[in-house]
């Protein structure tokens, strides 16, 4: 018998305040349309003052072990996907734990930026696979309205605060592709395209937080060609294909991107998850926020193969497998 890392149950949390294209028209020399037609983004969320990454994550976290019939005595791991951490230290995730009354197992922070979920559910995947842990809660939770310079229109627009969070259960199978849980992650990272997308601070470089700074249009095509690519990587290595998809989860970055993989891949447009034009890039916590719609929805049924991609600054990039 083979461990399988199960979703057990799934959470999201996104903050109330809600600031559309035309309130950001009124700040920058933007428009709804422009913003739209290059981006397919309506609106976003943003973090209420004082509202913290760790709030965010805290709140879905709980909807998350609701969902799965289970609370913080049950879990053994905590990873927190993030790249817009409360603190240089400690880890974001020991506050999560600390506000679940959570006083046993290990809780961390991962930091791969827009791809920090895939990694962060690979690693709790092969803790549970080796039979370290047995069970997990994995949250992608940003505030990256918090590094945004709200004077540059190129990249203010994009980007947007929540948190979404799976909790992953030790499940034996026979090993096979029809078995549930999760079949397959692939990670990648290549850090000679770091001036492409970065934060221009840090606490070992200038001492101050930075905002965040990108060239768009590199961004857009290392994007769709790495994040098709590690999805063939994916299917290739359990002897998938892409019309085996039920449906597709990627990181929404930006319409165009989802629509120019999904025909690189073949893979028609009604199997994937679309969330990008209500909450625009949520980073770390973007896949989460999209899988726990698609959920609550009713688009995952028991037996269905999602597939997760994403691409972030680094540049990172990955895939994952799951039977639902």
């Amino acid at each position: 018998m083979m461990l399988r890392s199960v979703v057990a149950g799934c959470g999201a949390y996104l903050p109330d305040r809600i600031v559309t294209n035309d309130e950001l028209a009124r700040q920058v020399d933007t428009s709804d349309e422009w913003i739209l037609q290059r981006t397919g983004i309506r609106q976003r969320h943003v973090a209420a003052d004082g509202e913290m990454t760790s709030d965010l994550a805290l709140v879905a976290g709980r909807r998350a072990l609701d969902a799965a019939g289970m609370d913080a005595r049950e879990i053994d791991l905590i990873v927190v996907a993030t790249a817009t951490p409360d603190e240089t230290f400690p880890a974001t995730a020991t506050r999560v734990q600390s506000a679940l009354g959570m006083r046993h197992g290990a809780a961390f922070d991962v930091q791969a930026v827009c791809t920090g979920f895939i990694y962060a559910l690979n690693i709790a995947d092969n803790f549970i696979r080796v039979g370290q842990m047995k069970s997990a809660l994995v949250i992608g939770a940003e505030t990256f309205s918090r590094i945004l310079d709200w004077n540059d229109r190129t990249t203010c627009v994009l980007f947007g605060d929540g948190a979404g969070a799976v909790v992953l259960r030790a499940h034996e199978g026979e090993g096979t592709t029809a078995d549930r849980g999760i079949l397959s992650n692939h990670i990648h990272s290549d850090g000679q395209h770091h001036d492409l997308l970065y934060v221009d601070g840090g606490p070992s470089s200038t001492g101050t937080v930075g905002h965040l700074r990108m060239c768009g249009q590199e961004v857009f095509r290392h994007a769709v060609k790495n994040m098709a690519e590690v999805l063939k990587e994916a299917l290739d290595a359990t002897g998938l294909t892409a019309d085996d998809i039920d449906l597709l989860v990627p990181h929404q970055a930006n319409r165009r991107i989802l629509d120019s993989t999904a025909h690189k891949l073949k893979i028609d447009m009604n199997k994937i998850v679309v969330t990008v034009d209500k909450h625009a890039n949520t980073s770390a916590a973007s896949i989460p926020l999209a899988l726990a719609q698609a959920v609550a929805e009713g688009r995952v049924k028991q037996g269905d193969l999602l597939a997760m991609e994403a691409m972030g600054g680094g540049f990172t990039w990955g895939a994952s497998l799951i039977r639902w």
